[in-house]
This record gives C-alpha cells, sequence and structure tokens, in this order.
C-alpha cells in the first residue's frame, strides 16, 4: 500500500474516545447484499458510532483459496453504504489472521473505545473452532445476525452452551456495547437469504 493509502487507513481508523465501533469480519468472498443486511442491522441495533468491515486476507478455518484479496477489499468498498462504515485492511497490514490476534491489538491502540464483534449466525456455529474463543468470548460482546437456516444451529452451538448466562435478550440489544464480556444477543430481524458459498457454487466456470 502508498503512503497516501496508509494515511487514508489510518485516518478512517481514528476513534474518539467512548466511540462504540462494531467489528465486522469475514472473506467477503464475494460480499453480497446479505453482508449488508447484517451491517445495517448491527448499526441500528446496537446504535454503533462506527461499523469496520474488516476483510479478511486468509481464513485459517476455510480450506479454498480465496479471490484476490485487493478486488474483494474494493468490492466491500463499493458495497458498504453510508458514512459510518469504514472498509478496513487491518488485519493485512498486522500481518494476523486470527481474531484474538487483531483484538489483542486494538485493546493496545484504542482502550478508550468500545468494541462489539458483528458475526452471522452460520459463523457463531463453528465459533468454538477458531483459535482463543474462549478469551474472544470473554474479551468482547458479541452480536450475532440471524440467517436461514442457521438458527438452531446457532442456538444450540457450544457457544451458546458455554455461556447461556451471557445472552442479552434482543430487546435490551442497545446496552450491549456497555455490558462487561461475555455477553452476546442474537438479533432475528429480518432475515437475508444470500449467502457466499451459494453464490461462489453458482459462479460461471
Amino acid at each position: 500500500m502508498s503512503d497516501a493509502g496508509l494515511y487514508r487507513a489510518f485516518k478512517s481508523e481514528a476513534l474518539a474516545p467512548g466511540l462504540v465501533v462494531g467489528l465486522f469480519g469475514g472473506s467477503f468472498d464475494p460480499v453480497h447484499a446479505g453482508h449488508v443486511h447484517a451491517a445495517r442491522t448491527a448499526l441500528r441495533a446496537l446504535r454503533l458510532d462506527r461499523l469496520w468491515w474488516i476483510v479478511s486476507a486468509q481464513n485459517p478455518l476455510k480450506p479454498h483459496a480465496p479471490a484476490d484479496f485487493e478486488l474483494r477489499l474494493a468490492a466491500v468498498r463499493r458495497a458498504a453504504p453510508g458514512p459510518r462504515m469504514v472498509v478496513s485492511d487491518i488485519e493485512a497490514r498486522l500481518g494476523v489472521n486470527r481474531t484474538a490476534d487483531l483484538l489483542d491489538h486494538l485493546r493496545r491502540r484504542h482502550r478508550c473505545a468500545r468494541f462489539v464483534w458483528i458475526m452471522g449466525a452460520d459463523a457463531l456455529a463453528g465459533f468454538h473452532r477458531w483459535a482463543r474463543w474462549r478469551e474472544i468470548a470473554e474479551t468482547i460482546p458479541i452480536c450475532v445476525i440471524a440467517r436461514p437456516h442457521d438458527a438452531a444451529r446457532a442456538r444450540f452451538s457450544r457457544f451458546s452452551r458455554t455461556y447461556p448466562r451471557a445472552f442479552l435478550p434482543e430487546s435490551r440489544a442497545r446496552t450491549l456495547p456497555f455490558r462487561r464480556a461475555p455477553c452476546w444477543t442474537y438479533l432475528t430481524e429480518p432475515l437475508h437469504p444470500h449467502a457466499s458459498s451459494a453464490i461462489r457454487a453458482d459462479a460461471p466456470g
């Protein structure tokens, strides 16, 4: 990345004390309307000041090689609507591909900001396979966005069975950023059918 590009990235990620920031990580391979729906849902329900789309260069749990990183990053920038959404390549700049390592960095750099991790219900079902997943759960509040066909798997996931008392009803979701982890909520409305895996499967060639 050029010096000008680095300056724009650091400027867009600058945070004033007390800001509430959602962290929406993923390969976004490809980005689609379901991702945009999840981002908008989190912004509204949690009353976020910012939402960072954190585009991963490589997801260690996905065996297939993702599409070119710069192309995915550019696509997310075109898709992410509104001034409160920031598209970030921070994992690539730091040379990390694990959420726990990213959170270590953010806690050191932005001690006065309030972060919430945003994920789809499909990701929650496999969350226990993430590196240091319990540490993540006990470090940052988590907001789960409902996905079609994934509600049962998410609600009976190892994560939800490990932290049942940390569950926050959707009616109180706006308080999630101000609660100590472990704390998580599940947003159900409205569902969106798009999924990256289905889009890749339908792609020609």
